[in-house]
């Protein structure tokens, strides 16, 4: 699967992230990652500063870190979400930004 780091690509992450039942706020802060999980509370907090690619970027990151129940996102966001997955196993040498296909 390989997509572009468009407004859509980052609005489609941020449905992910929403049927996952994580709050995703964009906020000013001193993040050396760009980001931030309170994994308690469902919270993670992006740096407001980071255009469309950084924001995606920080989102493809926290992905596996966190915990997604597949069978609480619409079939969707379920074909999605695996889809994803696949495209981002991969060996440690190659990046993220190869791998999406820019």
């Amino acid at each position: 699967m390989s997509f572009k780091y468009t407004a859509t690509t980052l609005k489609k992450m941020e449905q992910l992230f929403d049927e996952a039942r994580y709050i995703i706020r964009f906020e000013k802060g001193n993040f050396n990652s760009g980001y931030c999980i309170l994994e308690e509370k469902r919270v993670v907090v992006i740096n407001k500063f980071l255009n469309v690619e950084g924001r995606i970027n920080a989102l493809i990151e926290i992905l596996p870190s966190i915990k997604i129940v597949e069978q609480e996102l619409s079939s969707e966001m379920q074909k999605w979400y695996k889809q994803l997955q696949g495209s981002l196993a991969f060996d440690d040498e190659t990046s993220v930004q190869t791998q999406m296909d820019l």
